[in-house]
């Protein structure tokens, strides 16, 4: 772990400079009608999970290139998602993937994480992938296959993993599925639906009562004709097919270029249906770069959204994408951050003044109101947030000076070789 002792000292390198900005930024958002220590509670009790996969060095479909130190079970996973919240003081959380995160005994992993101070997030299944000596193969789709025992498979595995996930203390299973076709006629449109929603209400019907059913939806990949769920509009379907506890994930990788998502999030929203989000970045599709890397301003949008309609909604938060050339620790840091950023801007919405003047058809003075919150500096509240909890004023900077990296490079022998995959 990170020393505390190191965290102080480069903190307290760093205290002139930060009181003078935060107390700058403190009278420049009293002059608005803001609060800056509201803004700061705000952002102390932000937390987006971390996935276990996450920390590892993702890859494409042409290759993976191994990183140094990678973690080797989950055991390593919850040592990196520790160092990560020890720093940023906002993941809270950890997002398991069955089966590469299954272990005899949940109950002294749950613990084990706690040491951590980190809990367990929603539960992923797999069944986009064959495992060892599997008695069926999920080839040509898992719970919407063709095949009967492909489909037993996976309406088997999803039971497996509430079980797990209700002994690690997660409040929902995500099922994202890769199935679809990749030729015109190669199996029924309506009778792939048909198969996934049957599949589905199995496992719905397993669902303990304090636990929720994540669908997620993905444009394309590796089905590149036709998706199952392909959209929010067939997620909601099926949503709405399976009853209360089934909710709509939106993943900002999953759509076409250009589509607007916020707009997306706010007919989840009137439905009731939204789940909650997996943060990361996009050019063109599904590219899983770094959160807020390309289009901060979408994250933003995202998060106005949220801050206006969502209410009560329990929605969960986490992050999903590829670190094929980044240290993985230092880029979920990173994302964290830019996150929380979105989410504290969004917060500095004048919103009285926002209904007025969409009220009045007032076009550009809406516009100018979002923008005075998005491009409002609030690092400085950021930073008082992570520090106040024992956090980093600059997370990546004292994750470098820690020399965690080049440690577990020697603990943990090199991956030799490289091959494709996503993680």
């Amino acid at each position: 772990m990170i020393s505390s002792d190191l965290i102080g000292q480069m903190n307290h390198a760093a205290q002139a400079a930060h009181e003078d900005d935060f107390a700058s930024l403190g009278r420049q958002l009293a002059r608005r009608g803001l609060d800056i220590q509201a803004a700061t509670q705000a952002a102390m009790a932000w937390s987006v999970a971390i996935p276990t996969w996450g920390v590892g060095t993702g890859g494409t479909r042409f290759a993976r290139f191994p990183g140094v130190g990678e973690p080797r079970n989950i055991h390593d996973k919850l040592a990196d998602c520790g160092v990560i919240q020890a720093l940023t003081r906002g993941t809270r959380t950890v997002s398991p993937h069955i089966p590469w995160d299954k272990v005899s005994d949940y109950n002294a992993l749950r613990q084990e994480a706690a040491s951590y101070g980190l809990g367990f997030d929603a539960i992923n299944s797999n069944t986009f992938q064959d495992q060892l000596d599997q008695e069926a193969s999920y080839k040509f789709g898992s719970l919407a296959a063709a095949d009967p025992k492909a489909r037993a498979l996976a309406i088997a595995h999803n039971i497996e993993c509430i079980e797990i996930g209700t002994a690690l203390g997660s409040s929902a299973l995500t099922v994202w599925v890769g199935d679809g076709t990749n030729f015109p006629g190669q199996q029924s449109l309506g009778g792939m639906f048909r198969s996934y929603l049957d599949s589905a209400a199995e496992i719905y019907a397993a669902l303990p009562a304090q636990m929720s059913m994540f669908i997620e939806h993905k444009m394309y990949e590796p089905a590149f004709y036709s998706t199952v769920i392909s959209d929010w509009g067939s997620s909601l379907m099926a949503a709405q097919a399976l009853g209360p506890q089934a909710k709509c994930l939106v993943d900002l990788g999953h759509h076409a270029p250009n589509t607007n998502i916020e707009q997306i999030v706010a007919r989840l929203i009137h439905a009731g249906k939204l789940a909650g989000f997996h943060f990361n970045d996009s050019k063109y599709g599904d590219d899983d770069l770094d959160a807020g890397a390309v289009d901060p301003f979408r994250l933003f949008l995202v998060f106005n959204e949220l801050i206006e309609g969502a209410g009560k909604l329990d929605l969960a938060y986490m992050i999903d994408q590829s670190h094929n050339v980044t240290d993985p620790i230092e880029s979920l840091m990173g994302s964290a951050i830019e996150i929380a950023r979105a989410h504290v801007q969004a917060r500095l919405v004048d919103r009285k003044a926002l209904a007025e003047a969409q009220a009045m058809n007032d076009v550009l003075g809406a516009h100018r109101i979002l923008k005075a919150a998005y491009v409002t500096d609030v690092s400085p509240i950021l930073a008082e947030a992570r520090m106040r909890q024992g956090g980093a004023f600059d997370p990546i900077a004292t994750y470098r000076a820690s020399g965690y990296r080049a440690a577990k490079a020697v603990e943990r022998p090199a991956v030799k070789g490289a091959s494709s995959g996503i993680v």
